[in-house]
């Protein structure tokens, strides 16, 4: 499986995704800032693999420190520098504030002491995301069918992660279960994230793939072809709206609407309980060039207005589960959620089919004979 961060010899290791389906380029970080601009631009990208750079750069902001002092002064600006590159993902913030705290329990040991404790951190929370990544595959698998036609978009795979992925992960445990995987990937305008990403990572696990257009994802479910829609998210908030790549919205509207089930799979850390709901999660906008320009050619007329969200909040009401590392969840997600948080017991997918009545199978079909019937809500 692809690696797309590592550390070296007091060096971060990225996989640059820009380059990417044509050229597999790994570039070296060897200060904060090259980090933060990797974070940025893209060429680190996902909730999950974002967290997990942000720990890493706050070990690059302080290992140059020769004392204590000079090394908290550095700890705040990494941190600062960090925090200022994208303000949706909520894994980002969740890693500075681990980082913070182990820092701080070592307050006073001197420079090296700290930066030991920061970097053991780090690799803690790199390697268990990797943990987390297959649990959440393990937890997802038992959705599908045998015969199962996925559509994802963007991309939740290894490529955004320190595992196999999240959403990916479902399809890649499926796979390894000895069920047949078939995946459906949009394009994802407009940095065709899932043409560039997932499409590439997919074909490198074996999956079949079908890359089809963001707009043609009505026609495909329409016509009986996708069996569910699995999706990664960047911050989910109490009541389960959640925040995911422009165009998640659109598509759980459609799975409503054909009945076809619509999963969420994420770590916990991208749970924000500070917030109610989507409301409150902070939408960040792009350049325009991204739309105008894209890969170097202008596809609009110079001087058109341009709205471009990185990012849609789709409502609770439209999912049909979460699936993270502690379990799955259906409605009513908050109650499930706080048993998640609580380390209590969550029902499993068997358990909420039979308070149902016995009425879905393992897809989330009603009855041996039915189509795909949305069991959401």
């Amino acid at each position: 499986m692809v690696e797309p961060i590592r550390w070296e010899d007091g060096k971060v290791i990225i996989l640059d995704q820009t380059e990417l389906p044509t050229d597999v380029v790994y570039r070296k970080c060897e200060e904060v800032e090259c980090l933060a601009e990797a974070i940025s631009s893209l060429r680190i990208r996902g909730a999950p693999l974002i967290g997990i750079a942000a720990a890493y750069g706050v070990v690059l902001g302080v290992w140059n420190a020769e004392d204590e002092g000079k090394l908290w002064d550095e700890l705040e600006r990494a941190s600062e520098r960090i925090r200022s590159t994208r303000p949706t993902a909520v894994n980002l913030f969740w890693a500075l504030e681990r980082m913070k705290r182990a820092a701080e329990e070592h307050r006073g040991e001197g420079a090296e002491a700290i930066k030991d404790a920061l970097l053991k951190e780090a690799r803690g929370i790199h390697e268990e995301d990797g943990r987390r990544c297959r649990a959440i595959g393990e937890n997802g698998a038992e959705l599908l069918p045998e015969e199962a036609s996925v559509l994802t978009h963007c991309n939740a795979g290894a490529l955004a992660t320190g595992g196999i992925g999240t959403a990916l992960a479902v399809l890649y445990v499926a796979k390894e279960r000895g069920k047949r995987v078939r995946a459906f990937v949009d394009e994802t305008r407009p940095l065709l994230q899932g043409a560039r990403l997932t499409a590439w990572e997919l074909r490198q696990a074996g999956i079949d793939v079908t890359l089809i257009c963001d707009d043609m994802a009505g026609w495909v479910m329409g016509r009986g072809w996708v069996d569910a829609v699995v999706v990664g998210a960047d911050r989910i908030a109490s009541n389960g709206d959640f925040a995911n790549k422009i165009g998640t919205y659109s598509l759980a509207v459609l799975a409503k609407h054909h009945g076809v089930p619509f999963y969420v799979a994420a770590p916990l850390s991208t749970w924000d309980f500070s917030i109610s709901d989507g409301t409150e999660i902070p939408i960040e906008e792009r350049r325009p060039e991204e739309v105008t320009e894209g890969f170097g050619r202008r596809t609009a007329p110079e001087g058109v207005e341009v709205y471009n969200p990185a990012f849609d909040v789709t409502p609770a009401e439209l999912v049909t589960a979460f699936i993270s590392e502690r379990g799955v969840a259906f409605p009513p997600f908050e109650e499930e959620f706080r048993k998640w948080r609580s380390g209590g017991a969550v029902r499993t997918f068997s358990q909420w089919s039979a308070q149902q009545g016995g009425r879905y199978g393992h897809s989330g079909e009603e009855g041996a004979d039915g189509g795909a019937a949305g069991i959401s809500g």
